[in-house]
C-alpha cells in the first residue's frame, strides 16, 4: 500500500494544475491515508484550496460601482480673456478628480458631427444612435411620465408666441409655459385620434397621439427661429404614404386648434396685461415612435439609476431601463437644487451599480451667450455636487453631452473633456479639467459610445472579444 502511494505521488507531480491533481488523487483516497505524509499534505491542501475557491468565487461576484456626471453643453471655445467658462470657473473638486484620474477628449457622435442632446446621451450610454434613436418625442413623453405604446406617435413641443399672420415672434413664449394652458388642449379628439399634451419645464411640452395608422415620418412645424411663418407639417416618406399623410393632417389641425383655443385664453390675456408674450400656439417637432430596445441591465450587466430634472434625460433613462430617482427642487434650469441631486445620487448608489447624473444649467447659459452665467453654474456644480460625491467608493466620470459655445449660442462639434477616476486607472499628468488640458491625457480621443464599455471593464462587467 505504501509503495502504491509513492507511485500515485510521483504521477501526481506530472499534472499541471491543482484541479487535475485533485481529480486524480480523489479517486485514490483509500490508498492515501492520513498516516501517509503525502496523504496528509494532499488532504490539507485540498481543504485550503476548497476554502480559497469559495473566497475567490465570492470575490468574483464583487463588482465596483460608478457615477457618471454629464454637465450639459459644458464644452466651449475661448471667449473672455482667451478662456472658456470651464477654464475660468472655480473647480477645485473637479480638478482634484482630474489629478487622480485619466483624462481625454470625447467626440460624442464622431468628429465633425454636431450632437443633439438626445442622440448624444444614447451614444454616451453605449447605444448607437444611428441604430437605436426612436425620435426626440419618445424621450420627452417618457420623461413626462406619459403612457406610450407601440404605434403611438410622440412629439417634442414648445409653447410659442405668434402674431395674427402666424409669424413666430418668440419660439419659447418668454421661456414660460402654463399647466393650465396645457390642460386646455389635453385630450383633444381629431378624426378619432386622441391628442395628449403635458407641460414639462418652462415652455417645453410633450405631445402623444394615440390612434390607428399613425406614422412618425412627418416634418416639424417649428420654424427653429423667430420671424418665420409656422410651417405646414408634411409627410417625409419618398413614396405616397397614407399613414404619414394622415398624421401630418392631424398635426396641422392640432396646431390650428392650439392657436384658436390659446390665443384668447384668460391666462394669455393676463400675460398681455403684464407685458409678457402670450403662449398662444404649440409648435411640434421631433416626431418619434416607441420601440423596445435591449435594456442596460441585459446589455452591460449592471443596474442603473438616473438623477435628472429635465424630462428629456429622464426619458432617455426610462427608454434604456434605468430607474428614475425623484429629486425635490430639480428644475432643469440654473436654479436647480444641486445639493438635493448630490444627496439622491449617494442614496441611489446604495441600491444601484451605476448612477447617471445630469445637470442642464450649463447648456442654457451657452444658448443664451452668457459666459458669466455658465462660469457660475460650473462653479456651483463643483461646490454643491462634485464636492459631495468625489470621495465615494466608486468610479467617478465627469464629461458633457456636447459643446455649447457662448460665442455661437448653439451646439457645436467641438470634442468635450472627459475624466475617469477610480481604482486601477492609469493616472496621467493632467491636473486641471478643461477642454485644453484634457487633450494631453491618457485616454486620448474617444467616441461617446466607447465610454460605457471602458467604464464597464473597470467596474468588472467586462466582455471579452475572442478567447
Amino acid at each position: 500500500m505504501e509503495k502504491e502511494a509513492e507511485l500515485i505521488q510521483m504521477r501526481s507531480y506530472l499534472l499541471v494544475s491543482w484541479n487535475d491533481t485533485f481529480s486524480f488523487l480523489e479517486k485514490r483516497k483509500p490508498v492515501l491515508k492520513e498516516n501517509n505524509s503525502f496523504g496528509k499534505a494532499f488532504l490539507s491542501k485540498k481543504r485550503f484550496m476548497n476554502t480559497k475557491s469559495s473566497i475567490d468565487k465570492n470575490k468574483a461576484k464583487d463588482k465596483d460601482k460608478a457615477i457618471l456626471l454629464i454637465c450639459d453643453g459644458l464644452g466651449d471655445r475661448p471667449a473672455l480673456d482667451g478662456k472658456t467658462p470651464l477654464q475660468a470657473a472655480d473647480t477645485p473638486n473637479i480638478d482634484e478628480i482630474s489629478k487622480e484620474g485619466i483624462n481625454g477628449l470625447m467626440d460624442v457622435i464622431s468628429p465633425g458631427i454636431v450632437p443633439g442632446s438626445d442622440t448624444a446621451h444614447l451614444a454616451i450610454l453605449g447605444y448607437d444612435p444611428y441604430k437605436y434613436y426612436p425620435g426626440r418625442g419618445v424621450f420627452e413623453a417618457l420623461g413626462a411620465d406619459m403612457e406610450l405604446r407601440k404605434g403611438d406617435v410622440a412629439f417634442r413641443a414648445n409653447f410659442a408666441t405668434v402674431d395674427d399672420k402666424m409669424r413666430v415672434t418668440d419660439r419659447r413664449a418668454g421661456r414660460k409655459g402654463s399647466k393650465e394652458l396645457a390642460e386646455a388642449l389635453n385630450g383633444l379628439d381629431i378624426v378619432g385620434v386622441k391628442v395628449f399634451l403635458k407641460n414639462t419645464t418652462e415652455h417645453r411640452c410633450a405631445v402623444v397621439m394615440k390612434g390607428e395608422n399613425l406614422s412618425k415620418y412627418v416634418s416639424d412645424v417649428d420654424t427653429h427661429e423667430e420671424g418665420g411663418i409656422v410651417k405646414d407639417c408634411k409627410p417625409l416618406t419618398l413614396k405616397e404614404d397614407e399613414d404619414a399623410r394622415k398624421t401630418a393632417d392631424i398635426v396641422n389641425e392640432f396646431v390650428r386648434k392650439s392657436y384658436e383655443i390659446l390665443n384668447e385664453h384668460p391666462v394669455n390675456e393676463e400675460r398681455r396685461r403684464r407685458g409678457e408674450p402670450p403662449a398662444n400656439i404649440i409648435l411640434l417637432r421631433g416626431a418619434g415612435s416607441y420601440e423596445e430596445v435591449p435594456l442596460m441591465k441585459a446589455r452591460f450587466g449592471f443596474s442603473a439609476a438616473c438623477v435628472a430634472g429635465a424630462s428629456l434625460y429622464k426619458g432617455v433613462a426610462k427608454y434604456l431601463g434605468m430607474d428614475v430617482v425623484p429629486v425635490e427642487g430639480t428644475t432643469g434650469r440654473a436654479d436647480t437644487n444641486l445639493n438635493n441631486k448630490a444627496e439622491e445620487t449617494l442614496h441611489a448608489l446604495k441600491e444601484h451599480d451605476f448612477v447617471f447624473v445630469h445637470v442642464k444649467g450649463t447648456d442654457n447659459s451657452g444658448h443664451e451667450g452668457d459666459f458669466e452665467g455658465k462660469r457660475k453654474m460650473i462653479s456651483r456644480i463643483d461646490k454643491e455636487l462634485v464636492a459631495r460625491i468625489k470621495d465615494v467608493d466608486a468610479y467617478i466620470v465627469i464629461t458633457a453631452d456636447h459643446s455649447t459655445p457662448v460665442s455661437i449660442k448653439r451646439h457645436s462639434s467641438d470634442p468635450v473633456p472627459v475624466v475617469i477616476k477610480g481604482a486601477g486607472v492609469r493616472k496621467d499628468e493632467v491636473n486641471k479639467f478643461d477642454e485644453f488640458s484634457a487633450a494631453s491625457g491618457g485616454l486620448g480621443r474617444i467616441r461617446g459610445m466607447d465610454l460605457v464599455p471602458i467604464l464597464s471593464d473597470f467596474m468588472g462587467y467586462y466582455k471579452m472579444y475572442g478567447t
